[in-house]
């Protein structure tokens, strides 16, 4: 069971569907959303940043779960092997919209037009001092993990919470709001290391592209008020290698 983040918002919600999850799955791969990370007012820990993300990690290794931080599993059942690679590392406003010089001119746009993530104000860095910091450091790590996992005979299956190229934002109704989805420092992964697919959820639109001949899922649940709209047309368990879903 891979989980692309976003599992709630609340410690206390998050640790009691992560326990659910372990219960019924064999084994399960979780790699955080921007809602875990937010130092929500309602909930009883109020750890900021790097502190809160390595809490939720030890809750998921004290029920078995994999997170980015631990060594990857490999997958071998139907359509493996592969090795399965969490990854963690949010996003630096450098995908901008067309029409904007910098990041900070399409940032200044979104505030005044009061269309922005919450993270802006839930989502705290500490102890960098800004969220670029924090995916700078993130993507630098990660990137030298993967490295040292790459094998042309045990290919990578990366799961992150964020797409890992641009593309799928295109079709947002708000382009603007590419910025808080990913960072440019990643588009070239699935391309450098060798990948038989990516998993990642955020956008809220569930499908499957190609990029580069490389299958690319988004496995977004949803919120209700989505699920009343539109159900579950890929129905709410993904299968991600051999997938019957048609790309787009």
């Amino acid at each position: 069971m891979l989980v692309a983040g976003d599992v709630a918002e609340c410690t206390p919600d998050i640790e009691r569907t992560l326990t659910l999850l372990a219960d019924r799955f064999e084994t399960v791969v979780w790699t955080p959303g921007n809602h875990e990370l937010w130092t929500h007012p309602d909930d009883p820990t109020q750890l900021r940043g790097e502190h809160r993300y390595q809490h939720l990690v030890a809750i998921c290794r004290g029920l078995g779960i994999h997170t980015p931080e631990d060594p990857y599993p490999v997958f071998r059942g139907e359509g493996g092997p592969v090795r399965v690679a969490p990854l963690f590392l949010l996003y630096d406003y450098s995908w901008v919209p067309s029409g904007f010089a910098t990041s900070a001119e399409a940032r200044e746009f979104a505030h005044s037009s009061g269309l922005v993530f919450t993270d802006e104000f839930l989502l705290h860095p500490d102890p960098y001092p800004t969220r670029e910091d924090w995916c700078a450091a993130r993507v630098a790590a990660t990137e030298q993990r993967l490295a040292e996992a790459d094998d042309p005979e045990l290919p990578l299956l990366l799961v992150n919470h964020y797409p890992l190229v641009r593309r799928p934002t295109d079709v947002m109704h708000h382009p603007h709001l590419a910025m808080w989805c990913g960072t440019a420092r990643t588009a070239d992964w699935h391309l450098r290391f060798h990948v038989a697919g990516v998993v990642y959820g955020h956008l809220h639109i569930p499908r499957r592209t190609v990029h580069d001949g490389i299958p690319f899922t988004e496995v977004s649940v949803g919120y209700p008020r989505e699920w009343r709209r539109h159900g579950h047309p890929h129905g709410i368990l993904r299968r991600v290698l051999l997938s019957p879903e048609p790309a787009i």
